[in-house]
C-alpha cells in the first residue's frame, strides 16, 4: 500500500483486489453512547473489518488524572494490534462514521508503535456505502495466540507531557476542539472550561468538505502554516487526545510531518488544579 495517511474508496476496493495482505479496522464510537460504535458495528461493516473500540482497545483505564483517554502502553497496544494480524508489512485501513476523528486516533497510535503502513478511509463508511462498497455482518475472529507486534527500541511519533507545557514558550499549542469549547463558553465533557494559557485553536472538523472528505492537502498545508510554520514545533491537543490526531493526520496529509501529540490534553491538564487555565 503506498498510501501513508488518507486512501480514497477507489484505492481501497483496488487494495482488496490486489491479495495484498490487509486490516481493516471499523474505529466507530461515541463519547456520549459509548457502546453505540459496537452496535454499529454489529450492523453493518466493511467486509473483514475488526471493531477498534476506543474504550478498549485504544486507550488504558482512566485514574482521574490522566485524562478521559489515556494512551496504553506501546507493548499493550501492540499486543492488541497482533489479535487483529497486524504485523511488518501488512496493510491497515482506518475508517469510522464520525468524521475520521476515531480513525484517526488509530492511525497516530500504530504510527507510534512503528507501523507505517496505515491510512485512514477518506470519507469513511459514509464514503464507501455512497460508492455502492458492500457491509457485512459477520464478525472476524481475533487471533487469540498472536506474538505481539515487534516493536522499535522507541516511540515512532512524538508525544510531550503535562510539565513540558507548563510555562513554556517555544512551541505552538493547537487545539482541536470547538471553538465555544476552546473559549470556555461551554464544557459538556469535562469539569473545568477553558484552554492551555497560549494555546492557538484548530476545530478538527475544518479539516474536512462538505462531502466528509478532506481539503486538499495545499489548503491545510496554509491553513496549518499560519498557526506555526515549522511543523517540529507544534504540539496537538484536545479534550482527551483523540480529535488532535484528526490535526496531526492532516498536518502530515499536507506534508507537515514532526509534529507531538499531548496524550493527556484538556482533560488531563484541568484535572489538576495547580495548572493556569485561560478564557476566551
Amino acid at each position: 500500500m503506498q498510501e501513508r495517511t488518507l486512501i480514497s474508496v477507489n484505492a481501497l476496493r483496488a487494495l482488496m483486489r490486489s491479495g495484498e495482505p490487509l486490516v481493516l479496522l471499523d474505529c466507530g464510537f461515541d463519547l456520549v453512547d459509548t457502546a453505540a460504535g459496537a452496535r454499529a458495528h454489529a450492523q453493518g461493516h466493511l467486509p473483514g473489518a475488526f471493531h477498534a473500540d476506543l474504550d478498549r482497545d485504544l486507550s488504558s483505564a482512566r485514574n482521574g488524572r490522566n485524562g478521559r483517554h489515556p494512551l496504553p502502553t506501546r507493548e499493550t497496544f501492540a499486543a492488541t494490534v497482533a489479535r487483529w494480524g497486524v504485523k511488518p508489512g501488512v496493510a491497515v485501513v482506518c475508517y469510522d462514521d464520525q468524521g475520521s476523528a476515531y480513525a484517526a486516533r488509530a492511525w497516530w497510535m500504530l504510527r507510534w508503535i512503528g507501523h507505517d503502513e496505515v491510512a485512514v478511509l477518506d470519507g469513511g463508511k459514509a464514503a464507501w456505502s455512497a460508492a455502492g462498497g458492500a457491509l457485512e455482518q459477520s464478525l472476524p475472529a481475533l487471533r487469540t495466540a498472536a506474538e505481539p507486534y515487534l516493536l522499535g527500541p522507541a516511540a515512532a511519533m512524538p508525544t510531550v507531557q503535562a510539565e513540558q507545557l507548563l510555562g513554556q514558550t517555544t512551541r505552538t499549542i493547537v487545539d482541536a476542539r470547538s471553538a465555544e469549547r476552546f473559549r470556555g463558553e461551554v464544557e459538556p465533557l469535562d469539569p473545568v472550561a477553558g484552554h492551555i494559557p497560549g494555546a492557538r485553536n484548530r476545530f478538527h472538523k475544518d479539516n474536512l468538505a462538505a462531502d466528509g472528505r478532506f481539503k486538499p492537502a495545499a489548503e491545510l498545508r496554509a491553513a496549518f502554516e499560519a498557526l506555526q510554520p515549522d511543523a517540529s514545533r507544534v504540539v496537538h491537543q484536545c479534550g482527551s487526545g483523540v480529535t488532535a490526531c484528526h490535526n496531526l493526520l492532516a498536518m502530515e496529509h499536507a506534508g507537515l510531518k514532526g509534529s507531538a501529540l499531548y496524550p493527556g490534553s484538556w482533560s488531563e491538564w484541568c484535572a489538576d488544579p495547580s495548572r493556569p487555565v485561560a478564557t476566551g
